[in-house]
């Protein structure tokens, strides 16, 4: 009898706090805004500090009546043409990329030939190597060609790198698509480039969406070469910001105007193409 009501003996209470029921319920919602939060300070802070009055730029607080002085002297200060210079030589570059190394993937996945897998290596030397090795041959190249200072000239330095990008990305998704839908298209009448144009290209859209984001942000975001390869003429929106760092004083709202207008165009294309982004850098991670 006594052995039965030992089995029935309630539990003693754990010494543990129990977690409250809403931090359950919520408790990857609030981890979520959080991380968030952290994520996204330093850019609020430089908007906040773009809208501020230059005499009131590190004041305490945040109680101040916003201003787009700072934008306004941005285009006195021909930081506009600096701008159409970066997104022109980005636009370029990225498209230029696409449509010489989608075709170039292409081959090296589907045709078979010797020498297949030592082109692929060259080509992936060319993002292996330090930037700093290619000033010199780049610099002496684009003076004798009469390009230094222009913007084609920086969007073919660009485009040597963003085909490296777009070809050793292109193959995982042109390896992934099953040759038979090709063959089936053959049986159909189509030829090559129309069987790759109508079936295979299609069918490639994220990961031609998430190269084109990965190109278009390495040249816009560069510094590097843009500071040794231009002067007057084809200077970018990142080397123009360095103008606002004088001897006299830093132009801090200056600064974080440029820098506000500099991450405004890679947010909207990211943002419009978000769909097609996750999707592509996502491919490939689970095998069927």
């Amino acid at each position: 009898m006594h052995a039965e009501a030992a089995l029935y003996e309630p539990p003693f209470p754990s010494d543990k706090p129990r977690t409250p029921g809403w931090l359950r319920r919520h408790g990857r919602e609030i981890a979520a805004l959080a991380l968030l939060a952290v994520l996204l300070f330093p850019f609020l802070w430089m908007v906040q500090l773009a809208l501020r009055p230059a005499d009131m730029a590190f004041e305490p607080g945040l109680l101040f009546v916003p201003t787009l002085d700072a934008f306004r002297a941005l285009w006195q200060d021909q930081f506009a043409r600096s701008f159409s210079n970066s997104l022109l030589t980005s636009t370029l570059s990225t498209a230029l990329a696409l449509a010489i190394g989608v075709p170039a993937a292409y081959a090296l996945t589907r045709w078979r030939f010797r020498a297949r897998r030592h082109v692929a290596l060259w080509i992936l030397c060319t993002r292996m190597a330090p930037p700093i090795a290619f000033t010199i041959p780049f610099f002496l190249a684009l003076r004798w060609t009469g390009l230094l200072d222009t913007v084609w000239g920086l969007t073919l330095i660009y485009l040597t790198f963003n085909l490296a990008i777009v070809i050793w990305l292109m193959q995982s998704f042109f390896a992934a698509i099953p040759a038979a839908l090709e063959e089936a298209a053959w049986m159909d009448g189509c030829g090559v480039w129309s069987a790759f144009w109508h079936v295979t290209l299609p069918l490639t859209r994220p990961g031609l969406v998430s190269t084109a984001v990965l190109c278009f942000i390495f040249s816009w975001s560069d510094f590097f070469f843009a500071l040794i390869l231009t002067r007057t003429q084809a200077v970018t929106a990142p080397v123009a910001i360095v103008n606002f760092l004088q001897y006299d004083g830093w132009e801090w709202t200056k600064i974080a105007a440029a820098g506000t207008l500099v991450m405004l165009p890679v947010v909207a294309f990211t943002l419009l193409v978000r769909k097609y982004l996750v999707r592509g850098l996502t491919a490939g991670g689970v095998k069927d």
